[in-house]
């Protein structure tokens, strides 16, 4: 039997998951990891973020689709403003940085899946971080081992 036979349709609860802090790039944002995938280099997150918030310049080395939950955001690069079920599709090599819009609601809320690595730029310009599947995994462990969660595998393939 081929192992694809065996794989069936997952169900995810989001409740099942907790928001950690997008630390140490805010001490209010929040991602909510649900799945990655070590084999494409692939996550998939929901992102929660006060209205205002103003986050890291990154530059993208693989795709990244998001969409719009809640809330309002744009990026200072960019004049268009993705609201409630708006769809934005990042290329690869794209470089912005995201801003939430005030008078929105009280945060935005996004769906984001991220195939390859983001690099995050430091005010002066420079890398200052190199973020992926693996140090989404790592974040997600690390604050479920200091807040005493059992963790779920979120790299497997099943529920």
């Amino acid at each position: 039997m081929m192992n694809f036979e065996t794989i069936d349709t997952a169900i995810i609860h989001d409740e099942d998951l907790p928001w950690t802090p997008f630390a140490p790039y805010s001490g209010t944002v929040e991602v909510k990891l649900i799945k990655a995938d070590p084999v494409r280099g692939e996550t998939v997150t929901l992102l929660r973020a006060p209205m205002g918030t103003v986050l890291p310049m990154h530059h993208h080395g693989g795709t990244v689709i998001v969409y719009t939950i809640a809330g309002a955001w744009r990026y200072a690069e960019h004049d268009w403003i993705a609201t409630p079920g708006s769809i934005v599709y990042e290329t690869a090599g794209s470089r912005h940085t995201p801003i939430t819009i005030e008078g929105h609601g009280d945060a935005t809320v996004t769906l984001n899946i991220t195939t390859g690595d983001l690099v995050y730029f430091g005010e002066d310009g420079q890398m200052a971080a190199i973020e992926n599947w693996r140090t989404a995994v790592d974040r997600y462990l690390a604050y479920c081992a200091e807040h005493g969660i059992e963790p779920r595998d979120v790299t497997h393939f099943g529920a």
